[in-house]
């Protein structure tokens, strides 16, 4: 029977405003992109987020972001792939910190909303990711879209590519996220979410909004955490993955 992991975007909060409902998350989800203080989080978040995760038995990863807060990592920023790089290099590092001083370790790498989306459509901006990455650890793995830029760089960077689709966004006939805002890109039913999740699992292809297959391997399905229904979210995905003979369990080591 197929295995596959679920994650979220969690630790998305700063100081006493908190968006993600972490604890909750985490019983369900085999996986947590812990956010590194820069589109969101803080040393504090991001601390007790690992706390949680170590607890529970939850994989980790880094969820490096622009450094948007206003815009929550979702506007793309005129940096350059060197600039890149770096922003990743020091979140990377900044989310290694905390969680070894929290007891747990991060195995992957995981770019957040506009550096993620260039990341899948500009070679340069993955290469970029995939250097900085290897630069800090070469043993942490990335997860991206099989269909975009991610992937191969990340391979020809010789490290592990691991491939992720979204429960809860929609597909252009190119296999890459419908932008947010076009009829299309957001899921909201916690029942389609679940059956497209199955349909792409059970094929090993993406499915597009055309009804399109698109053959790839699938390794994760993310559930958004900030969205208002995102644990109800996530608890039918995985019951309904499961209930399909579908084994939800982490892709780390």
């Amino acid at each position: 029977m197929p295995t596959i992991d679920l994650n979220s975007d969690l630790a998305e909060g700063f100081g006493i405003w908190h968006l993600t409902d972490d604890e909750a998350l985490m019983g369900v989800v085999t996986s947590a992109n812990i956010a590194c203080g820069l589109h969101a989080g803080d040393p504090e978040i991001m601390a007790t987020a690992f706390r949680i995760a170590k607890a529970k038995g939850v994989a980790v990863g880094a969820h490096p972001g622009f450094p948007d807060l206003w815009g929550f990592g979702r506007r793309r920023m005129p940096f350059t792939p060197g600039e890149i790089e770096r922003l990743v290099a020091y979140q990377v590092g900044a989310a290694q910190a905390l969680a070894t001083y929290s007891g747990h370790r991060i195995t992957y790498v995981k770019t957040h909303g506009a550096l993620g989306n260039m990341a899948e459509q500009e070679s340069d901006i993955a290469q970029a990711v995939a250097r900085a990455v290897k630069a800090v650890d070469p043993t942490l793995a990335i997860l991206a879209g099989p269909l975009g830029e991610q992937a191969p760089a990340t391979r020809d960077a010789g490290l592990r590519a691991v491939a992720e689709i979204f429960a809860d966004r929609g597909y252009s006939e190119q296999g890459r996220l419908i932008a947010r805002g076009q009829p299309g890109a957001m899921i909201h039913d916690p029942d389609v979410a679940a059956d497209r999740m199955i349909a792409m699992v059970q094929a090993g292809a993406i499915i597009t909004a055309s009804g399109t297959h698109l053959p790839t391997d699938i390794a994760s399905i993310c559930v958004h955490g900030d969205g208002p229904h995102a644990v109800e979210t996530a608890r039918h995905v995985r019951t309904r993955l499961e209930q399909a003979g579908i084994t939800v369990a982490s892709f780390a080591p």
